[in-house]
């Protein structure tokens, strides 16, 4: 398999890919350093058609808040058992299939990056941003 056929098969494959993020660097810095106001949209990625998807279920599927979308993440980061321990990009992968389930059908990725970054300066290691670094770049 060429370099190239193995990049389109790569950038074709579903699932988190934080070089699928179309956030501004600045935008995503901000939100990542700024205080949670609790409003969803101020999520990187998350707008009012997301946030409306994001509200609609019953019970604990209903996310209006970014503090529920962040209870939601770190909720993804289990079951943990003597066999097999939630890591880092099993994590990102479950939060965005978790997003497509709740018809999120943008930005996915910017949204990941987003909250597991946010969430990695309070817990630092629960996301590995070097994980996803290519050799060859």
């Amino acid at each position: 398999t060429s370099t190239r056929q193995r990049t389109l098969t790569m950038s074709d494959a579903q699932g988190y890919d934080p070089k699928r993020s179309r956030v501004n660097d600045d935008t995503m810095a901000d939100f990542i350093r700024g205080t949670v106001t609790g409003d969803v949209t101020e999520v990187p990625g998350i707008g009012p058609a997301a946030a409306k998807k994001l509200a609609d279920g019953e019970g604990d599927e209903k996310v209006t808040n970014t503090y529920q979308l962040i209870g939601k993440f770190l909720m993804l980061k289990g079951p943990d058992d003597a066999d097999n321990k939630v890591e880092s990009m099993e994590h990102c992968e479950k939060f965005w299939y978790w997003l497509q389930d709740k018809g999120i059908s943008a930005h996915r990725s910017a949204i990941v990056k987003a909250v597991a970054c946010k969430v990695n300066g309070l817990f630092p290691g629960v996301y590995d941003p070097d994980l996803y670094d290519d050799d060859d770049e």
